[in-house]
């Protein structure tokens, strides 16, 4: 059986690069999944990659519609014509 890694609320924060308490609060709201073990928390190593992956995709999404918003502001007269053939 293989052994799952965890990590703390004050790894993930650094991980994140948000503060320790944005972090415990998302926690305690249950956006971040977690598991009480004593008095703290430790968040499943297999979810945090789930979260970091998302937020890549979501910047590469910015990358992709900031540079579609410079293509049409560059060359929108000339796509408009292309359109039209």
């Amino acid at each position: 059986m293989k052994k799952e890694k965890f990590l703390s609320i004050s790894e993930l924060a650094k991980l994140l690069g948000v503060s320790r308490i944005a972090v415990y609060k998302k926690v305690k709201k249950g956006e971040i999944k977690a598991i009480r073990v004593g008095r703290s928390f430790a968040i499943p190593r297999s979810y945090v990659d789930d979260i970091l992956g998302n937020r890549l995709s979501k910047k590469k999404k910015r990358i992709i519609e900031m540079a579609v918003k410079k293509v049409v502001k560059e060359y929108g007269e000339v796509l408009k014509m292309l359109g039209r053939e």
